[in-house]
């Protein structure tokens, strides 16, 4: 199995037990999520440890390592097994019916081989949150640690339309926040929070095409009309989104982090080298950006 050839180099540690209050809004994007697990790890050395982190997809996925203090655990977790098929690939997909192998990690990968401190992560002190598109009424649905079960709330967040079966929570089916929401900015807006730290998975440049017709969605998911809807929609949301996050960035009332590079690792990324350069790409830009933060954090 390939793994990345400088896993040995990735760092690893434990957070502080201080807690900066606010909200983390992490984007989704598959295996540009790397770029946010790099992010996180530069965050927890410099003792930034929010207390409220929201994610989409893989950025609800990163939020695991980042909540349970566990500096390098994402990294080592997705640079390790991004080619164990078990993990991602077609034995997922034949034991799972999904892209990731979410039995696979939460049993085998994060329970014995790098073991993920659930302890930590249960603490009341700190929040979870994941964002997922409900398939009925086409909306994102947010469910939180200690409230839900966030395991499974996790797998449906990050549940690939198309090629992933649907998750049912509650007897709702659910698939990928991104379905309805890349950036799960709405939860900390309607929280009320008054500091809140975007990370971005794209350049700060990048907008989505609009008015593409999701023609597979329309046969897939004919049952689902309104889900079909949001897909359809959800390009045009982002790109809203997106201005919306730089106008309010002006005005001082949040602080958005993103690739100082052009982003060119896809979502189904496989070169271990690109994913390293991402990972580094993310905790290099935070480190440079670690006193603005601080500043923004204590203004």
């Amino acid at each position: 199995m390939k793994t990345y050839k400088y896993i040995n180099d990735l760092p690893i540690g434990r957070a502080d037990s201080t807690i900066t209050e606010g909200c983390l809004v992490l984007e989704g994007g598959g295996w540009r999520g790397l770029y946010t697990v790099g992010v996180l790890d530069a965050l927890m050395e410099h003792g930034i440890n929010m207390r409220t982190t929201v994610g989409i997809s893989a950025g609800a996925l990163s939020g695991l390592g980042y909540v349970a203090g566990q500096i390098g655990w994402g990294a080592r977790v997705d640079l390790t097994y991004r080619h164990d098929s078990k993990y991602c690939g077609v034995r997922s997909l034949m034991r799972e019916r999904a892209i990731m192998g979410y039995d696979y990690f939460s049993h085998r990968i994060a329970r014995h081989d790098i073991p993920l401190d659930t302890k930590t992560l249960a603490e009341t002190s700190r929040r979870l949150v994941a964002g997922a598109t409900n398939m009925l009424n086409g909306r994102i649905t947010y469910f939180e640690k200690g409230k839900n079960n966030i395991w499974k709330a996790i797998m449906a967040s990050a549940s690939v339309p198309y090629v992933s079966t649907p998750v049912l929570i509650g007897g709702v089916p659910y698939l990928d926040g991104g379905c309805s929401e890349k950036i799960p900015y709405s939860f900390a807006k309607k929280s009320g929070e008054k500091k809140i730290i975007v990370v971005r998975t794209r350049e700060r440049e990048y907008r989505r095409v609009e008015g593409k017709k999701a023609r597979t969605a329309r046969v897939m998911y004919k049952k689902y009309p309104k889900f079909v809807k949001s897909i359809e929609d959800t390009n045009r949301k982002f790109n809203v989104m997106v201005d919306e996050l730089e106008r309010k960035e002006t005005a001082g009332n949040l602080l958005i982090i993103a690739p100082s590079e052009k982003v060119t690792v896809t979502r189904f990324e496989g070169d271990m080298d690109k994913l390293g350069e991402l990972y580094w790409l993310g905790y290099n830009d935070a480190n440079d950006s670690i006193e603005k933060i601080k500043r923004y954090l204590e203004s």
